[in-house]
């Protein structure tokens, strides 16, 4: 992987995005998921629908995924 071009922002959001794509969104913690949120949210993708699509799609996820994890923790 070519990551030397990439700003250290670039770099952990494909870090964690990696990790997503291989072993999904239930192995990051709740702070790493709510980082990726921001660093998510940064990346304008407007030039492409498919992939601000994706993005959408990506960015409900994790926010389901951050909520199952507050309302667990909320509750104990």
């Amino acid at each position: 992987m070519y990551v030397d071009n990439f700003s250290s922002d670039d770099q952990r959001r494909i870090e964690l995005l990696e990790i997503v794509s291989k072993k999904g969104l239930k192995t990051l913690s709740l702070k790493d998921l709510k980082e990726l949120v921001v660093l998510v949210e940064k990346r304008d993708y407007s030039h492409d629908k498919k992939a601000n699509k994706s993005k959408m799609k990506l960015l409900a996820q994790i926010h389901s995924r951050i909520y199952d994890l507050e309302e667990n923790t909320w509750f104990r």
